[in-house]
């Protein structure tokens, strides 16, 4: 019988287990720009049928979407949201303002956002609820909440990330940088675990108690993507510590909104684990947000029109809850 493993509670974790896998984040991302339709999801996201099935299922069951009937002779289902992953909404554009500074451009599908409330053309940024301003990683404090304790680490089957990736033929190819990340469940795990300090080999393994090949392994892939560097803390024997690139760092608004989602959908009846307290202007809990780079207010669903170099669509069905 296997030995069960235990971690430190984390509203990350469990946001992870629904959406941090490449499939779910292809089929959301193609969901935002207009996809309702399995054969739309299908065409989109370049995956095949039997993968797009089993992630839109799962997505049901997790009640982030619904399956609605739209025709009866033959039946045809589409797929809406649920005010569950309308949570989810800021956490989108946080991953796609992350794509636009840091991601590969090359083949990329052209997008430009508008503003509708000041009409400019504009950049989500992740900001702090309170005073606005723009989110950086160094200017937090933590302490533990009352939902902190022990949580047994659940393991559920994932596609590789590379699978996934590689399967788009046919698809948006928008954010494909931080779906090779947030969409590697361990790959995000490792950085939650740098984040809070925990930045040695045995320190990240007893964090996240994953096998010692799959960390090895996701360690020199978040080096190899710029999200990591080593830095010797040892000769004899060579050992490393892992820290942070600036890449990295302005991977930490993201984090914040899985941990914001996974508080407010999957926390204990306690509480949240973890309480954050934003240094500059002293706003406890943290609440994280996206303003609009132009006009500097709060973007609420519904606020952007979405240009890309395919039939305009708009984020305005989205805003339907039923």
């Amino acid at each position: 019988m296997a030995v069960q493993k235990f971690i430190r509670t984390c509203s990350i974790w469990r946001a992870l287990e629904i959406i941090g896998d490449a499939p779910t984040l292809l089929i959301l991302e193609n969901f935002w720009f207009g996809a309702r339709r399995f054969d739309d999801f299908v065409s989109g996201t370049g995956l095949i049928k039997t993968v797009v099935s089993d992630r839109l299922q799962k997505l049901v069951e997790a009640n982030c979407l619904k399956k609605v009937q739209y025709l009866k002779r033959p039946p045809r289902y589409e797929y809406r949201a649920t005010r569950k992953l309308l949570d989810f909404y800021h956490g989108s554009l946080a991953m796609l303002y992350w794509e636009r500074k840091w991601g590969e451009q090359r083949d990329k599908v052209a997008i430009v956002l508008r503003h509708k409330s000041c009409g400019e053309i504009i950049d989500p940024i992740p900001s702090c609820g309170s005073c606005k301003s723009a989110i950086d990683a160094r200017d937090f404090l933590w302490r533990e909440g009352p939902g902190v304790g022990k949580m047994l680490a659940r393991y559920g089957r994932r596609r590789r990330r590379s699978a996934a990736t590689q399967a788009r033929t046919n698809a948006t190819a928008l954010l494909d940088s931080i779906t090779r990340i947030i969409g590697d469940r361990w790959a995000t795990l490792i950085v939650r675990s740098v984040f809070t300090n925990l930045n040695r080999f045995d320190q990240i393994l007893d964090d996240t108690q994953m096998a010692t090949n799959v960390l090895s392994e996701r360690l020199e892939e978040l080096c190899a993507d710029g999200v990591l560097k080593k830095e010797p803390y040892q000769d004899r024997p060579v050992r490393y510590a892992y820290k942070l690139t600036e890449m990295g760092r302005d991977i930490y608004p993201i984090l914040l909104f899985l941990m914001k989602w996974g508080d407010k959908w999957y926390a204990a009846p306690e509480g949240a684990p973890l309480i954050l307290t934003h240094k500059p202007c002293g706003a406890t809990p943290f609440d994280p947000d996206i303003t609009c780079s132009a006009c500097g207010e709060s973007i609420a669903l519904g606020d952007l029109e979405f240009e890309m170099n395919k039939p305009r669509l708009t984020d305005e069905s989205i805003s339907e809850v039923s």
